[in-house]
């Protein structure tokens, strides 16, 4: 009985790896070009350093 039991956990493995791989193909072709393509691309690496005060001009606070 384990024999059958085994084979079936197997298939099932197999049937869920490709219907993964399915997934993972029709995911890519949707998301074609998009933001996540760019993103994986490096396109917004070149841009250096955009930190919250990166360019800001300092500023002095008065104290009262």
């Amino acid at each position: 009985m384990a024999e059958p039991a085994k084979k079936m956990a197997e298939q099932t493995e197999d049937r869920l790896e490709s219907l993964a791989e399915t997934v993972r193909k029709k995911f890519d072709k949707v998301t074609e070009g998009t933001y996540r393509d760019r993103v994986v691309g490096g396109r917004f690496a070149e841009r250096g350093d955009h930190g919250v005060d990166k360019g800001r001009p300092e500023t002095e606070h008065k104290q009262d």
